[in-house]
């Protein structure tokens, strides 16, 4: 389940929904039409408690067929012209609803890809995913209904009790008596009903999580027999939410019957007091029609108003979520001024005093003191046992992280001082999992260079050994390889990776045992590719096989962050114990100075 962030504060009242405002300014024009249908249809509402003391005191009262047809013709010319109006508003609101919708999804995915990878380390993939899916469709509903429907009560609201005024004061005092009754359980429920909203949100939002983890290992889940497990848990964690939705449903109900019995108690109060005004002839029958309609308007409103407010508390809820993102500042900026251009500095790369903890473990090292380079144009392969440090030196180095103390340098100038975008453009990346995505392999490869034509993408892929295997699929190069390349084989993926990063001709080139998941007649291609396209850059590899690094330029051996020795393969196996066990255990048989 989602752990929470207890620092995270909770909305306390509506003034949330206030966030959204600059979202919605952009169609003001849109809004000021909706508000002047909505005025529009309120007033024409209004008049229909005309026509009623029309045709009941002259159609009614005084039998006249000419007096009822005038009355049932303007009530029937106000319906079509409230109709009309109906329209327009809802298009107008709705539209702007989904406008906003979709303009609030766009910022916060804008937002979120340009993080600091730290802030994925502590919220899950699956609650930012419901922000940006459920979170921004409540609130497509909130602004397109809800909210409208909230306006066109408040306004018929008060619209009405000024005709009430009008029609007889002594009755609107007794409906008006009835209103602190009606408030004190709508801020006492809203309340509850505003925690609630929040709970089930997040709720949601572990749920979805948990089945995303889930179908992702599938392959996992299937191949352990944890079927029944899985299903044991997501049963909890489906319960746990629809436990709190039950509440926050409990609570509204409660709020939503319980101010439509104090409203209704107070009409039968007003019809008995005006009922006995008619029949003393103090008050005619029309304007007791007429009162009662604009009474059952007020009381319809305010029920409307107290079923929308739960809503509104739904929408407070979800602002607050989408707007906690939006406030998350990257730790990783761009400097104000950037004085030097990267593509025209050296490719040397340097490490000085670097220590480095992630901010999920600020008890242990990642690095401590390491000092290291790379020079320009020559290979350095990394080392080590699990945990020594070398993921993280490609973390540095890529500006994904900050070190604490110390520095990071290419071309001798700290990389703090680039712009990470444009930095990172100098480097190219082949993970030992490369990372594809639901697109054809045009689309993959071309993530090496969007500005790529045709052309250059099967010629890197060429390059790459995997054109042949590609000719092969369904569509060539327009085959899709579904969710993570899920179609293509391990050397297939890595051979995809590896054409990426020829496409994009890096001066850096970050290989994670680029070959490790091939077949060795396909890793005797590929690091023939690779070795061309080393030529003339810098190259870091980490070595997983020490037979694939044994005639880099120099091997750094790392251990807990800290560098051991540095050298090359016949000097590390004369003077480094850590390196020369390392490569007994690999190859199972002591090493033969």
């Amino acid at each position: 389940m989602q752990q929470q962030d207890p620092s995270r504060a909770k909305s306390k009242n509506l003034a949330i929904l206030f966030e959204l405002v600059n979202f919605i300014r952009p169609y003001q024009g849109k809004v000021f039409a909706a508000l002047v249908a909505l005025i529009f249809t309120a007033g024409l509402t209004l008049s229909v408690g005309h026509g009623v003391r029309i045709l009941i005191d002259q159609g009614f009262t005084q039998q006249s067929l000419q007096d009822l047809g005038s009355a049932i013709q303007f009530i029937m010319l106000v319906t079509i012209c409230i109709s009309i109006g109906t329209f327009f508003r809802f298009y107008l609101v709705s539209s702007v609803g989904e406008r906003v919708s979709a303009d609030i999804r766009l910022a916060v995915f804008n937002h979120i890809i340009t993080l600091h990878p730290s802030y994925f380390e502590t919220n899950g993939s699956g609650d930012i995913m419901s922000r940006i899916t459920t979170d921004t469709t409540l609130l497509q509903s909130i602004i397109g209904s809800s909210f409208s429907m909230a306006m066109r009560s408040a306004l018929m609201c008060i619209g009405a009790i000024i005709m009430l005024f009008a029609t007889n004061i002594k009755l609107t005092l007794i409906v008006l008596a009835s209103v602190p009754f009606i408030l004190i359980p709508i801020l006492f429920y809203g309340r509850r009903v505003r925690a609630l909203s929040r709970q089930s949100q997040d709720s949601m939002a572990d749920v979805g999580s948990y089945a995303g983890e889930a179908i992702e290992h599938i392959k996992t889940v299937q191949s352990c027999s944890f079927e029944a497990q899985e299903r044991a848990a997501f049963a909890e964690e489906v319960e746990r939410a629809y436990e709190i939705g039950r509440r926050r449903v409990k609570q509204r109900a409660i709020l939503i019957s319980g101010v439509i019995v104090i409203v209704f108690t107070a009409i039968a109060g007003m019809l008995w007091v005006g009922g006995s005004d008619v029949i003393h002839g103090t008050m005619s029958a029309g304007d007791l029609g007429a009162f009662v309609f604009y009474a059952i308007m007020v009381a319809s409103s305010l029920a409307t108003i107290s079923e929308v407010l739960g809503e509104l508390q739904r929408a407070a809820g979800a602002t607050e979520r989408l707007v906690e993102i939006l406030r998350v500042d990257s730790h990783i900026k761009a400097p104000e001024c950037v004085f030097t251009a990267t593509n025209t500095l050296s490719s040397d790369v340097v490490f000085e005093d670097v220590t480095f903890h992630y901010p999920s473990r600020p008890s242990q090292p990642a690095t401590e003191r390491l000092t290291l380079k790379a020079d320009e144009g020559k290979v350095l392969a990394l080392v080590g046992p699990s945990g020594a440090g070398k993921t993280t030196v490609f973390e540095l180095l890529q500006r994904f992280y900050d070190p604490q103390v110390g520095q990071v340098k290419l071309g001798n100038v700290d990389i703090r001082e680039f712009d990470p975008h444009e930095l990172r453009k100098q480097m190219a990346l082949v993970p030992q999992q490369p990372a594809l995505f639901s697109h054809d392999v045009f689309h993959n490869i071309r993530y090496g260079n969007p500005d790529a034509t045709d052309e250059q993408v099967i010629e890197a892929a060429k390059k790459a050994h995997a054109h042949d295997f590609i000719m092969q699929l369904p569509e060539g190069y327009h085959s899709f390889l579904g969710e993570r390349g899920v179609r293509l084989s391990g050397g297939q993926r890595q051979r995809i990776a590896i054409a990426r990063a020829i496409l994009k001709d890096p001066k850096i080139l970050l290989l994670d045992e680029a070959t490790s998941a091939l077949d060795s007649e396909s890793e005797h291609h590929v690091q023939q590719a690779l070795e061309e396209l080393m030529v003339g850059r810098t190259t870091i590899i980490i070595a997983h096989r020490l037979s694939t690094i044994q005639h880099a330029d120099q091997i750094a051996v790392l251990d807990h962050g800290r560098l051991v020795d540095i050298g090359d393969h016949h000097s590390l196996l004369e003077n480094c114990e850590l390196y020369k066990r390392l490569v007994e255990l690999q190859f199972k048989q002591p090493v033969i100075k």
